[in-house]
């Protein structure tokens, strides 16, 4: 393998180092909101470029990994030293629809009126932890090794904190160490984990462990894989571990809980992909996989049915469709985990969009209970915008929700085992009952007249205006209950547009992800991407 020029060392790095850049820059100017708003804005910017165009190298010239801190990878006993980032098919679209929401997401935070100084929403404060969000889900999805992975993920713990906690009030506080406390649970697990995995194999280099676990007993090889499930388990919100979610997510401000439920749980369902096909092929715990994906669905979907409050409705559905990713990596076939793949990347635009327009509703009726609400039918712009992520979540045709299940089900048909079939089964009512909960949110809020809610008189009802916002509207009063800024509905715009894209281009996406699933089950492109060996990578 010829080396790589050293600007492809620099455009991997650059998704990590551009927000950390730009958090140490808005940290520092603090009390210029404008430029805070620039420098995220712009880091961002950067880092969904730097992604896009890694997205095309490893779909023309395949896996590309680099070396970090001057190290030569290599150290005592042959071990790789250092930080080894790498970058895929799977890995680079994980990137790129992540930092698309990242930016949508935090335009719509700015026009939500954020105001520096604020007891609720402190700018100051805000867009340095979400720059630093941003880059410990890049991160994520970059490393090379197990530490590395646990050192994005406290940082993704360390910014979610602040961000959750934002206002400081006894609610966001409450769910705030809920939170906390479940992820150091995982962090804990997942430090045992390492630790294990350090003494079996000698390193924690992915690509190193991934040859040497080949020669590992299968107990031993089982017991450490049952820990790092159970470590990403409880990050990607896999029953039973989940039941922390729905308490922890609705009581953020809008653009938080969309971040958190779109990106966050996808990367534990990314570490899961990777743990699966990387180090533990062969299916040793599909059969586990399988119920727990299983019971995800249709635990989630229950809780859904029974909730009153939007964002809480959509936390339950958030878990639910966490079982159909688990779903596709349990079958372990080359089908199923690209649409696994295919999947992830739907679910995290379109969950995204909806609690987006969660916030709208907010900002429009003044409550997201439906027990408060009608009538929204009026704003035939909010009413458009809920129904085509709601119906895409709900998986109908011909949208990429049903592509993506569709391919589900084809691939639990060709697995042919009875738990397969249970799955498939499960899928389908899973889905049927996803379409119930949205209408169910569509009819209350929508259709029905707000006089016809239980509490319907108890949120503000002022009518609705969409506004330009000419103010710095960070610096500026929030504006009152039925006005939505402008720089709020455009983000969301763009993000039900990159949902429909998905489906427009369903085709060659799905191609992509039949291509991404290729390169995550055949081990030899990753392995010999980072060492540079390729009899080691077909041992």
């Amino acid at each position: 393998m010829s080396p790589q020029p050293s600007w492809i060392a620099v455009l991997i790095v650059l998704p990590t180092l551009a927000p950390l850049l730009g958090a140490a820059i808005t940290l520092l100017r603090a009390r210029s909101s404008r430029l805070q708003r620039n420098v995220t804005v712009f880091a961002i910017g950067i880092a969904l470029a730097a992604s896009s165009t890694m997205l095309y190298l490893t779909d023309h010239y395949g896996t590309m990994a680099v070396h970090i801190g001057g190290w030569d990878g290599r150290g005592i006993a042959n071990t790789p030293l250092g930080i080894t980032l790498v970058v895929d098919r799977l890995s680079a679209l994980m990137l790129v629809i992540s930092t698309i929401v990242l930016l949508c997401v935090v335009v719509y935070a700015i026009g939500q009126g954020i105001r520096d100084g604020s007891t609720e929403q402190p700018v100051s404060i805000f867009l340095p932890s979400y720059l630093i969000l941003t880059a410990g889900v890049c991160n994520s999805f970059l490393a090379g090794d197990l530490f590395n992975l646990y050192v994005s993920f406290e940082v993704l713990l360390a910014a979610s904190f602040v961000l959750l906690t934002l206002g400081a009030s006894g609610e966001r506080v409450r769910a705030g160490a809920s939170y906390v406390m479940v992820s150091m649970v995982s962090s804990l697990l997942f430090l045992i984990g390492i630790a294990f995995a350090y003494s079996t194999t000698g390193t924690l280099n992915l690509a190193e462990m991934a040859v040497r676990l080949d020669d590992v007993p299968d107990g031993t090889r089982n017991a450490l894989y049952a820990v790092l499930l159970v470590a990403f388990g409880i990050k990607a919100a896999v029953f039973p571990l989940s039941t922390w979610l729905p308490d922890s997510y609705p009581t953020a401000p809008a653009p938080v809980t969309a971040v958190f439920a779109g990106l966050l749980t996808k990367v534990g369902v990314y570490a899961l992909i990777r743990t699966h096909s990387l180090l533990f092929p062969g299916g040793s715990m599909d059969v586990v996989l399988m119920i727990a994906g299983l019971a995800t669905m249709l635990v989630g979907i229950f809780g859904a049915i029974a909730q009153s409050d939007i964002k809480r409705l959509l936390s339950f559905t958030l878990v639910s469709h966490i079982g159909y990713m688990i779903f596709g990596i349990a079958v372990g076939s080359e089908l199923s985990t690209s649409a696994a793949i295919y999947y992830v990347a739907h679910h995290i635009l379109v969950q995204t969009t909806l609690f987006l327009v969660v916030g709208l509703i907010e900002r429009q009726a003044g409550s997201s209970s439906l027990r408060r609400l009608g009538g929204l039918i009026a704003s035939p712009l909010l009413a458009g915008l809920f129904l085509i992520p709601a119906l895409n979540l709900g998986g109908i045709p011909p949208f990429s929700g049903f592509i993506g299940k569709v391919a589900l089900l084809e691939a639990g048909a060709q697995d042919g085992s009875v738990l397969a079939w249970v799955l498939v089964g499960g899928s389908v009512v899973t889905s049927l009952l996803t379409l119930y909960v949205m209408a169910r949110v569509w009819t209350k809020a929508f259709w029905r007249a707000r006089a016809d809610a239980p509490e319907g008189g108890m949120a503000s009802s002022t009518p609705s205006a969409l506004i330009e916002e000419g103010t710095d509207v960070l610096l500026a009063e929030r504006e009152d209950v039925g006005r939505m800024p402008i720089t709020m509905v455009v983000p969301t715009m763009a993000m039900v547009a990159a949902g429909l894209a998905l489906t427009v281009w369903g085709g060659q996406i799905f191609t992509f992800t039949d291509d991404a699933a290729d390169t995550v089950l055949d081990r030899s492109h990753y392995i010999s991407a980072v060492l540079h060996d390729d009899e080691a990578a077909i041992r």
